[in-house]
């Protein structure tokens, strides 16, 4: 080969190799559509349309929900900040590790429980995805950055109907559409699926009027309103999996206030309660102490499991760490 036709070739490799560098990445580093098969890539979120032109490479979290899907599909080394609160309890150490790592942006709470978090401190981490929603940080606001939101379907305003643990596998599918890599959401959601199989494969309840009763509460500790879990709520699928009929299965909501006395006359067997923090002593005590509380079965026979929140809600993989816990402490 005689030198002009090396030089040639030499060029058109440059070439190519500079062609490439363009269509891998933006002026900023990030990957553009044209490296990423399937891109651009829209998901429906809360009644929106969500486009992604590349998958995405710096998340903030302002809630805890996408921690268990990120940790599974390993994309937590792209949470590049996060806010609010992410108990120990939740996560294996890996995940807590790798937690610990990426800075808190802060966990301070207003006065009704709600984290308060300015645009501008999120703007600032430069975002290309944010997951969750605060009351002060909606959709709109970030959008008109640029920059999108994911919230989990079952915390938007809308709710979801007909809720069960194969949301948990759908939304695995879904973030790793979102980050680009279909195969590997595939096979976590396999690996939801089997699970949710393992804990399930007991003696099926033959007869309905069998199964022990059940109610899965949030109280307030100290004293004031109890709120109670519907159908539209995670806890409805959780306890019909562990074999157990929800009290309150006849309420088309996903949370709702009740009283004393309507949870007196429900009389569940078993009670599952719900609490964020705190002492889970303090949590059973805001039940057993209610005037006529040992009318409750669940609370006559001490049929009470504590657990935190995330747990049962929303949908995620907690949720089966949930179910594997009531399903330990009630049996099928």
């Amino acid at each position: 080969m005689n030198s002009r036709i090396l030089r040639a070739t030499a060029a058109a490799a440059l070439l190519a190799s500079v062609l490439t560098a363009c269509a891998g990445s933006g002026a900023d580093g990030k990957r553009t559509a044209a490296a990423a098969p399937g891109f651009p890539h829209t998901v429906m979120n809360c009644g929106t349309e969500v486009t992604f032109d590349a998958p995405p490479e710096r998340i903030v979290l302002l809630t805890s929900s996408a921690v268990p899907y990120l940790a599974e599909l390993g994309l937590l080394d792209r949470v590049v900040a996060r806010a609010g609160a992410y108990p120990d309890a939740y996560y294996d150490q890996a995940t807590q590790d790798a937690l610990d790592a990426i800075p808190l942006l802060t966990d301070e709470l207003d006065t009704s429980g709600h984290l308060q978090i300015s645009k501008e401190t999120v703007l600032a981490q430069r975002p290309d995805l944010v997951l969750g929603q605060v009351p002060n940080l909606e959709r709109a606001t970030l959008a008109s950055a640029g920059i999108p939101l994911l919230e989990q379907p079952a915390l938007c305003p809308e709710g979801v109907t007909d809720l069960s643990f194969e949301d948990v596998a759908e939304q695995m599918t879904t973030y790793a559409a979102v980050f680009g890599i279909p195969d590997t959401g595939e096979r976590a959601a396999a690996a939801v699926r089997d699970r949710v199989a393992a804990l399930t494969s007991g003696a099926a309840i033959a007869d309905a009027a069998e199964r022990r009763t059940a109610a899965v509460l949030y109280p307030t500790v100290g004293g004031g309103t109890i709120y109670a879990y519907g159908t539209r709520s995670m806890a409805h699928p959780q306890l019909e999996a562990a074999g157990l009929e929800n009290v309150f299965g006849d309420v088309d909501e996903r949370v709702f206030e009740v009283s004393r006395e309507e949870l007196i006359g429900r009389n569940p067997d078993v009670l599952v309660l719900l609490h964020s923090d705190g002492d889970a002593v303090a949590v059973e005590d805001a039940i057993t102490s209610l005037n006529g509380a040992q009318a409750i079965t669940a609370v006559a026979r001490g049929e009470i499991l504590v657990q935190l929140f995330n747990f049962t809600e929303p949908p995620t993989p907690l949720s089966i760490d949930g179910l594997s816990a009531i399903v330990e402490r009630f049996g099928r």
